[in-house]
């Protein structure tokens, strides 16, 4: 029976080699390396797990908090961890062998021919049979290995891709929290802006009566007030929607509006951030580790693949009892037992293999050119992030001679406007300068928080690569 058995496996595999042929790999370009990017020769350490206590809110540390515990959007991430780590779970199960157990009974006729003997031929009885099935693929050409290597590998990227998903939610509440500060200075400027105005309003009027001015300026004055209501309810709007942006982002809904406050946070504290692209960038943020687990994934993929080109052996056995009429069931002369392999052989599939493998390299040419794109797209948003911070910082020096000058001639405008000694439309241009100034002033303070978050970010934020991923993660 062994020599039948490896006759058959023998002949049989001869066959398949001969129906199906096994394709080639083809060559792939290799990913993009540190090497090739420019990077510089320092590297950047991971920055601290809760860096925003830096800007010493605590309403900021507390919409933190229940962001990272609450968000929608980072338990999804955990959902689809826990569904890839079922099916590494499954693709494991499948290297060990299986044991199942099966009893059935029928009332059934048996055959009145000599192929049942008496005194059973012809008549209606009780069939039963009992017992233990065992069932093991033999992973001769190491398909199931490549299956649990391809789960695992997307595990993992599952896994970095909360890293992710957790380090742009801090980003969001951090650049929502700025929105929320920005649209208050916005709003404080246009309430200013109406006071500024109603009192050159009543200026004019006085001017009026003293025939110093005409209608037409009071018409422009009077026309000047709805417009900075309009600028306010414009500020104020922003504002409620920044409030709303910010409950959503904590996991909360619409009970949360009325509790957050003004931000009353050190916005000039320094945060961690590099003076360069770090050498160390391609290991240091979570969405390309996560693409390279994908390439892994996908080559393990098409090693599955190809292994399916060749014969599945699985090795079988069952033993239990099988008897006609209950009663003998269980009786030491109808025990049953076999053992012995199973072959499974493609011999012709209309292409469903090759069309299959065809796939799997596919995805990996995909997963390829997904870690370069994301490698590119990491060194731009470093790059562009260093280049906003350096220019911010110029803008912002510049800027504030720009708003003192313009603070300035406003005041000596309405000195001499309500001296008599200036136009109605030298007062509004002034007005108009400072306006410009000082919002100016509250977007480029903005955009300076918002870069120095982003390259915090951009380089990994608190991420520790070293560190070793969860071995689990649990339902939030």
């Amino acid at each position: 029976m062994r020599d039948l058995t490896i006759a058959v496996l023998a002949s049989m595999t001869a066959i398949v080699s001969g129906c199906i042929s096994v394709p080639r790999e083809p060559a792939r370009t290799p990913l993009l390396e540190a090497g090739s990017l420019g990077l510089s020769q320092a590297s950047e350490a991971p920055a601290d797990p809760a860096w925003w206590v830096a800007y010493d809110d605590p309403q900021l540390d507390d919409l933190m908090r229940h962001a990272l515990a609450d968000n929608p959007t980072l338990a999804e991430a955990l959902a689809r961890v826990r569904q890839a780590q079922a099916v590494a779970d499954v693709a494991w199960a499948g290297l060990a062998p299986s044991i199942s157990y099966d009893a059935a009974d029928a009332r059934q006729r048996f055959s009145g021919h000599d192929v049942i003997p008496p005194p059973f031929a012809g008549g209606v009885y009780w069939e039963g049979r009992q017992g233990a099935n065992l069932s093991w693929e033999l992973d001769f050409w190491g398909r199931q290995a490549a299956l649990l290597r391809q789960a695992r590998s997307a595990t993992i990227a599952g896994k970095l891709d909360v890293v992710s998903a957790r380090l742009a939610l801090e980003g969001a509440v951090a650049q929502g929290y700025a929105d929320l500060d920005r649209d208050f200075a916005l709003a404080e400027i246009a309430e200013s802006s109406i006071a500024q105005r109603t009192q050159i309003l009543d200026i004019t009027r006085q001017r009026v009566r003293a025939g110093l001015d005409t209608n037409v300026e009071l018409r422009e004055a009077e026309g000047a007030v709805p417009r900075a209501r309009v600028e306010l309810r414009q500020a104020q709007s922003d504002r409620e929607g920044a409030i709303h942006l910010l409950a959503e982002l904590a996991g909360k809904g619409a009970v949360e509006y009325g509790r957050i406050e003004r931000p009353r946070w050190r916005m000039e504290a320094v945060v961690q951030l590099p003076k360069s692209l770090p050498a160390n960038l391609l290991g240091r943020r979570p969405d390309i580790l996560a693409a390279r687990s994908r390439v892994e994934a996908a080559a393990a993929g098409q090693a599955a693949a190809k292994a399916a080109f060749y014969p599945d052996v699985n090795l079988a056995a069952f033993a239990g009892t099988t008897a006609v009429g209950l009663e003998y069931l269980f009786h030491g002369n109808s025990g049953v037992y076999g053992v012995g392999p199973a072959i499974h052989l493609p011999v012709f599939d209309a292409g469903r293999l090759k069309a299959e493998y065809r796939g799997a390299e596919a995805e990996i040419d995909a997963a390829v050119a997904l870690y370069d794109k994301t490698v590119l797209q990491a060194v731009r948003e470093v790059s562009d992030q260093l280049t906003r911070i350096d220019a911010l910082a110029d803008q912002l020096d510049q800027q504030r001679m720009s708003l003192d000058s313009a603070e300035a001639a406003y005041r000596l405008a309405i000195e001499r406007y309500q001296a008599g000694l200036s136009t109605y439309l030298t007062v509004l241009n002034a007005e108009t300068e400072v306006l410009s100034a000082r919002r100016q002033r509250v977007e480029l303070t903005w955009a300076q928080v918002i870069a120095r978050v982003s390259l915090l970010l951009a380089v990994g934020g608190s991420f520790d690569p070293d560190a070793p991923l969860p071995a689990t993660v649990a339902r939030n």
